[in-house]
């Protein structure tokens, strides 16, 4: 046998196997990998956007009442409970009257004798009188006569006004509610000694309905506002920023919306801060003097304001905003942006991104910066939400 001629006939076998495969079968993956993920994308949005100012504050009366006493004298009742709305003139304290009523009687003596002195003095000049022409009597005893009915109705001038004065007196031992409000803890009960000379404190009445929030805002905010709006990147609310809303402190969203009284027109050279006030409805007496809030203020409107779903924001360890982009070429590119404030359920950024241009909503967990991906528009879930929610206006953009 000629071995040599074996490794041709192999040769021809292999050949003849290969042959003999289908023609039909179907390709593999073409060179290069996976095809590429299919992300579902939406478009920057440029919209008209309000500027809300939001500022801490806290909650102050409109009025407040501080109760003293204006005589002397020992308390005997208290007449109110603590905590409770009290209305102007309402008797909040008695103080023992006794000595003042015994002051009050002997200025009534007092005015009583003067004006029989006056009496006295007016019966000396009617019986002088015709005597001075017959120089029964001389001049100078008629001059007397003059002198005392003077001197006498001076007095009963005296004795009514120290009349009025103890009578006013004895009416401070009721000690009443100057303004319409809520009373809170007494200070002083009853057995305790009250002064006029020291005006010892004895209740704090408060108003609170209606009710003031004060807030402040830095010069340095108000400067680049001002900045902005002449420039024409933003423009001034319609409504001049005159409402308010207010934040609790538990984060809800006070009911009752506030108007804008004044902004201060001077600057703290301690703090660099503008005061600002605000009024706010409180019949359900909700908002309390002291409280801590949030106010937030309409202060202008811009008009090319770039907006982006809250979801397809994402932010780094330090705090750094990124949104994944698809550019032209169908291509992933990671945009650094800011995204200070919020507008409904949306953000409002600025920085290297452009209106019309592609983000990624859903998908960005399979692609990384540089890989080739197939956008499809993003299509939001059916809203289950009533129709009255769903129209509901989107909350203005928060600074």
């Amino acid at each position: 046998m000629n071995f040599r001629l074996i490794p041709s006939f192999l040769c021809v076998a292999l050949l003849g196997l290969v042959s003999c495969e289908p023609e039909n079968k179907p390709a593999g993956p073409p060179p290069g990998g996976m095809p590429p993920a299919e992300v579902s994308v939406t478009e920057v949005t440029q919209e008209t956007v309000p500027i809300i100012t939001e500022l801490p504050g806290r909650v102050a009366s409109m009025r407040v009442a501080e109760v003293r006493a204006r005589v002397t004298g020992i308390v005997q009742k208290q007449l109110f409970k603590e905590g409770a709305d009290v209305k102007e003139g309402d008797v909040l304290f008695e103080i023992d009257p006794a000595l003042l009523e015994a002051n009050l009687d002997s200025v009534k003596a007092s005015l009583a004798r003067s004006e029989a002195n006056v009496a006295q003095a007016d019966q000396r000049i009617a019986r002088n009188k015709p005597l001075l022409a017959t120089k029964a009597v001389s001049q100078q005893d008629y001059d007397d006569a003059i002198t005392a009915q003077s001197l006498a109705k001076a007095d009963v001038l005296a004795a009514k006004a120290a009349l009025e004065t103890a009578t006013i007196n004895l009416g401070y031992t009721k000690v009443i509610s100057p303004i319409n409000g809520r009373i809170g803890q007494a200070r002083v009960t009853e057995g305790a000694l009250v002064s006029s000379a020291e005006a010892t404190p004895m209740g704090l009445v408060q108003q609170m309905d209606p009710i003031y929030f004060d807030f402040t805002q830095s010069s340095t905010e108000m400067l680049k506002l001002r900045r902005a709006m002449e420039s024409g990147q933003l423009k001034s609310s319609p409504d001049g920023g005159t409402r308010v809303t207010l934040l609790l402190e538990d984060g809800s969203t006070y009911k009752h919306e506030g108007k804008l009284l004044f902004s201060d027109i001077t600057v703290d050279p301690t703090t660099g801060m503008v005061t600002m006030r605000a009024e706010f409805p409180n019949p359900e007496k909700v908002l309390l003097p002291g409280m801590f809030g949030r106010g937030r203020v309409q202060q202008a409107v811009d008009n090319k304001a770039l907006t982006v779903p809250q979801r397809v924001l994402a932010r780094g360890p330090n705090g750094t905003a990124t949104l994944m982009v698809v550019n032209s070429e169908n291509k992933v590119d990671f945009r650094q942006v800011r995204a200070d404030s919020s507008f409904g359920d949306k953000w409002v950024v600025t920085g290297d991104i452009k209106a019309g241009e592609r983000v990624i909503v859903e998908g960005s967990q399979k692609v990384a910066a540089g890989a080739a991906v197939k956008p499809v528009p993003f299509a939001p879930a059916a809203d289950n939400k009533p129709a009255d929610a769903a129209s509901k206006p989107a909350e203005p953009a928060k600074h």
